[in-house]
């Protein structure tokens, strides 16, 4: 069984150091194979605030999850330094995280797909380019049809609330469409702060085959979306002929110091 830890939206710069210490000691204690990042690890893109995150990064992986799949999110481009914006846009993210903006995965069961929707000229909104379209879909026709096949962007591809609709990613159709027809299983993401798993044939019926959204809260900041608490997901994938995948969703609770279970997912697709 592969375990994945999804966090998102740390925003280092706003985090909570007892928040900090309840993640850590959750992986100490539970582990995982994959840590997955999905952008806006900082607040503001600065050295300290990147330097701060690498170093969380690198003790999750002393504490038990050997591999890490990072990618930036519109808050790690710097917003007012404008001449590091725009000739520099991801130089302290590849600093400390690497040159590679969309980093890959793979093992005997799952291929993980990042990639970059971010740009300097856009502030927070999300856009998957034609090219990246592409690129995904020979990826994922190149992998075994029988791996769990995800993509992990920043911006979302499914909304849960009309307000967040706004938020989705350009071109969202058109490559949900496209990595439908390819066999795409999941999207993974973060960026409104709102943790949530929804299945995306039904806001965009004309898929060719199911994909699951799931979605990640803040996991650190204090920068929470109304009373949401702190959190962050964790992913099962189990050895079966059905494909299922439990989705399990982690809460802070301040009280404990901890985080606790709060719901859990069962995603399932029809047999290939």
């Amino acid at each position: 069984m592969t375990r994945i830890l999804h966090i998102s939206d740390t925003h280092f710069g706003t985090e909570q150091q007892p928040v900090i210490e309840a993640l850590e000691s959750h992986v100490r204690e539970q582990g995982a194979d994959l840590l997955v990042l999905s952008g806006d690890i900082t607040q503001r893109a600065r050295r300290e605030q990147f330097d701060a995150a690498v170093a969380f990064v690198r003790r999750l992986e002393d504490c038990g999850i050997p591999r890490s799949l990072v990618i930036p999110g519109n808050h790690d481009l710097p917003l007012h330094n404008l001449l590091a914006r725009f000739l520099l846009p991801y130089g302290n993210y590849r600093r400390c995280f690497g040159w590679q903006l969309e980093p890959t995965f793979e093992n005997d069961e799952l291929l993980v797909i990042g990639l970059n929707t971010t740009h300097p000229r856009r502030r927070k909104d999300g856009r998957v380019t034609d090219a990246q379209v592409q690129a995904v879909c020979e990826r994922l026709r190149r992998s075994d049809p029988e791996k769990l096949r995800i993509v992990v962007a920043h911006q979302p591809f499914g909304a849960m609330l009309p307000s967040d609709l706004s938020n989705l990613q350009h071109g969202a159709e058109t490559a949900l469409t496209r990595w439908a027809e390819a066999g795409l299983d999941i999207v993974m993401g973060g960026h409104i702060h709102l943790p949530y798993v929804l299945p995306l044939s039904g806001q965009y019926p004309g898929l060719a085959r199911e994909i699951w959204t799931v979605q990640a809260g803040t996991a650190l900041s204090s920068r929470l979306r109304g009373n949401l608490p702190n959190s962050f997901n964790r992913l099962h994938l189990g050895e079966n002929p059905d494909r299922r995948v439990r989705v399990e969703r982690w809460d802070y609770h301040p009280p404990t110091g901890r985080f606790v279970p709060e719901a859990h997912f069962d995603l399932h697709w029809p047999a290939r």
